[in-house]
């Protein structure tokens, strides 16, 4: 197996990208990198704080910043925030810092794996559930734009969502 220098996860949010980047870093003896979780340590703030300072576009370029930032690095596994396809100068990165892997479930699922997490500024609206269907709906070509590989991470553990990917490399 030719493992690639990064390895970089999207997908909405709830899809499974922190905990199979983790488990997957683990596994290939890779730094494992997580895009929100170094803006948080940069900033000294938590993502909803930011959104609340800053705004949604004030949070994106922190994003941009930390995606340049991080892809100057190898042999790491990336878990990206769910909206960083939004931007274009985003998806041109992706697409050249490495196998991009596009996690994924059903709605079902992303609801249920985010309904308690109040730590997510987007899915804080009267109703969750529906916000998070307008989110894939929007994102899901981005996120397939960018993908060298797509994964359903619905009803399946973390080692089978890891060795789908192993596969695929």
């Amino acid at each position: 197996m030719i493992v690639p220098n990064n390895i970089i996860l999207v997908g909405p949010m709830g899809a499974g990208k922190s905990t199979i980047g983790k488990n997957l870093a683990s596994r290939l003896h890779y730094r494992f990198c997580d895009t929100d979780a170094v803006i948080e340590e940069r900033t000294g703030a938590d993502i909803p704080w930011i959104f609340d300072v800053e705004g949604e576009e004030g949070f994106r370029t922190r994003e941009t910043v930390v995606l340049r930032d991080l892809l100057c690095d190898q042999n790491q596994v990336i878990a990206t925030g769910g909206g960083i396809v939004l931007k274009p100068e985003n998806r041109e990165s992706l697409a050249s810092g490495g196998v991009v892997i596009y996690l994924t479930a059903s709605l079902d699922q992303l609801v249920q794996r985010t309904a308690k997490d109040r730590k997510r500024p987007l899915l804080q609206v009267a109703n969750p559930r529906e916000r998070l269907q307008q989110i894939v709906a929007e994102r899901d070509p981005l996120y397939r734009s960018v993908a060298d590989h797509v994964v359903i991470t619905d009803g399946r553990g973390p080692r089978t969502v890891i060795q789908q990917i192993l596969d695929f490399l």
